[in-house]
């Protein structure tokens, strides 16, 4: 049996950190991705993550599923067994459209259809020595900066797909973080939180 593939543009972003920054690096990847993608009127802010500063979107509600999802994939890495490339797991971000449900019966209400997807895989590295710990931060920074502007080059290179704003709601596009537990890439021990 053959899998559909979407249709709509699907991002992979690989990253990896230590215990103690990949708080900081994830929360910056997300507000990065956010920030190019959350289609309001918003002032712009920073945040300092490691030796870069990255665009913060100031919004309660984003902040707040940041936070939880940020909080439940470092939960997930920290408690995983270890292989030889250290606990991995990912997040994905899903910017959702609104739209009615086509069907022979009236008043079937809307469905979410996903226009764009960001896989945040995550690999937790743990240095032992203080010269490991100052080799994985310089490639944590490299990575950091390569990664911030994968996903400029990204926004700026995929734009036709974005729906047209329909509505004068105060976010016309819904949005998912999800936890997807282990790696993405084998399929297995996939679940959502």
């Amino acid at each position: 049996m053959e899998q559909k593939q979407p249709k709509y543009p699907q991002h992979v972003i690989e990253v990896f950190a230590d215990l103690s920054s990949v708080r900081d690096v994830v929360r910056g990847i997300l507000h990065t991705i956010f920030f190019h993608r959350f289609l309001l009127s918003i002032r712009p802010r920073t945040r300092d993550v490691l030796d870069l500063t990255l665009p913060v979107v100031e919004d309660a509600e984003l902040e707040t599923l940041i936070d939880q999802r940020t909080a439940t994939l470092i939960r997930q890495l920290d408690t995983s067994s270890y292989n030889n490339a250290g606990p991995r797991g990912s997040l994905v971000v899903s910017f959702l459209e609104k739209r009615r449900k086509k069907g022979w019966f009236p008043g079937r209400g809307d469905e979410d259809l996903c226009w764009e997807s960001w896989t945040l895989e995550v690999t937790l590295s743990t240095p032992e020595t203080e010269t490991e710990r100052a080799k994985v931060r310089k490639a944590m920074e490299a990575m950091l900066l390569k990664a911030a502007m994968k996903i400029v080059t990204l926004v700026n290179t995929y734009k036709d797909h974005i729906p047209p704003i329909m509505t004068s709601e105060a976010n016309p596009f819904p949005y998912q973080i999800t936890v997807n537990k282990g790696q993405m890439r084998d399929g297995w021990g996939i679940g959502i939180f």
